[in-house]
Parts: C-alpha cells; sequence; structure tokens
C-alpha cells in the first residue's frame, strides 16, 4: 500500500485554490507535504490578500497585505512548494471575490494566472468548500467551474478534484461537508502542515478558537481517527479517473 501511495503521489502535480493566504495550508498543507515527500510537484494559487482590520481588533492594528504576503511565503518555503501566487493584491477585491465576475475568476485560473491549469497542467486540484464564506463559495464555484469536464486533447484536464476539509465548516451550508477521500499526514506531514500553519501569524487566534494551530491539530486527529490513523487530511472527492 506504501509503495502504490507514493508512486501514485509521485506521478501528481498538485494544483492548490485557496480565497485568501492562510486557506491553503489549512486545507491541505499535509497532502501538499505528502506530494512533495513523494517527489511530485505541488503549486499554490491563492486569490486575494489587502490591508484587513480584524473584527476582533487582533494586535489593535491594521493587518497589511505586504505582512499576509510575507506570511504565505514563508508557509510554502515550510512546505517546500514547487511555486505560488497571489491573482489580487488590493483592498478592493480582498474578502469581495464575489464581487468579481464569476468569468474573470475563471480566466485567471484556467489560462490567465502564472500558474494557471494551462500552463501547469496539474493532474490533482484541491478547491475549497462552498460555505458560509462568500470568497470561499466564489472561488469554489469558479474553480469547479474551471475543473469542467472536456477532451483532454484540447485543454489541461484534472484527473482528481479533492474539495478541502476546514474547522470552519462545522457551520456550514446544507448539507455540508461529507469527506470520502482520505490522506495519512501521520507524523513527519502533520508536523509541516501545522508549521506551516504557524507562519501565518496575523491569523492565530487562542485557544480554543477555530482560528489557530491547536484547531488543525485536533481535526487532524479527529479526522485520523475516522480511519484508524494519527492523523489525516478528508477532502470530498468529486472526481477521480484512472
Amino acid at each position: 500500500m506504501a509503495t502504490f501511495t507514493d508512486n501514485f503521489l509521485s506521478q501528481q502535480r498538485l494544483l492548490v485554490l485557496a480565497p485568501h493566504s492562510d486557506d491553503e495550508t489549512a486545507g491541505a498543507g499535509g497532502l501538499m507535504a505528502r506530494v512533495k515527500q513523494a517527489g511530485g510537484e505541488v503549486y499554490v494559487m491563492v486569490a486575494s490578500t489587502g490591508n484587513l482590520d480584524h473584527f476582533d481588533g487582533k494586535d489593535g492594528k491594521l493587518i497589511s497585505q505586504n505582512i499576509r504576503g510575507e506570511e504565505l511565503s514563508n508557509a510554502m518555503k515550510v512546505l517546500g512548494v514547487d511555486d505560488h501566487e497571489i491573482l489580487y493584491e488590493d483592498d478592493g477585491v480582498h474578502l469581495a471575490l464575489e464581487m468579481l465576475p464569476r468569468r474573470e475568476l475563471v480566466d485567471q485560473i484556467e489560462r490567465k494566472a502564472r500558474l494557471s491549469m494551462e500552463k501547469t497542467r496539474p493532474t490533482m486540484v484541491v478547491l475549497p468548500a462552498a460555505s458560509f464564506n462568500q470568497d470561499h463559495e466564489a472561488m469554489f464555484k469558479a474553480g469547479i467551474t474551471a475543473c469542467r469536464p472536456h477532451l483532454a486533447a484540447l485543454k489541461a484536464f484534472q484527473y482528481y478534484v479533492l474539495i478541502a476539509d476546514a474547522p470552519q465548516l462545522s457551520w456550514s451550508v446544507p448539507p455540508g461537508f461529507k469527506p470520502n477521500f482520505y490522506v495519512d499526514i501521520t507524523g513527519e506531514c502533520l508536523e509541516k502542515k501545522l508549521q506551516a500553519y504557524a507562519c501565518h501569524q496575523s491569523q492565530q487566534r487562542p485557544d480554543p478558537s477555530q482560528g489557530g494551530v491547536e484547531a488543525l491539530r485536533l481535526l487532524a486527529e479527529n479526522r485520523g481517527r475516522e480511519i484508524s490513523v494519527q492523523a489525516a487530511e478528508a477532502f470530498d472527492c468529486y472526481r477521480f479517473v484512472i
């Protein structure tokens, strides 16, 4: 089983689509670490960053776009990804992805962005789950549109389409998150995920908040128990073609 898994992951070009910096690591940091450990390729596309005055007044100051960008870069170094990019780096788009024409966001994902599907030609794609968060829903809808079925001879085809888990999905739109695809991240891959998430310092919240490293650890351990391992990431698999 280990040989099959390693061989499978070594052949993947993984593209993780995230609404904001930190979502990529929360949802798929362990999978990214597993793919890199096996010898595959990993790319990350974050939709937006911008200056943000947190609702809870964290640190009593504005969290700048530059800080979010630096945190993302540090997290990506920990995970060893091949490349990453941010599509929109301004306040007008940040936290307002639903205001963009969906076609514009789809075009970025499909072919316009530096790490678009046509350029990176991913075999595996991870999308955020649709939820009460409007930016997550906008990125999910644009991403699932970009992954629509077509002839592989005409356009980059994604053989595996996964929807990522997240702590906040406990408060979600019906029918809720229903995982059917698990990745064992016991040991080193879990620690890398948590170390990478800790790089997003401006987004950390104290226990027992969902927005903290410990929340991700507990979620991974809970998902692990669902498949009888110590830690796992769970996904809703929309497509799996072999």
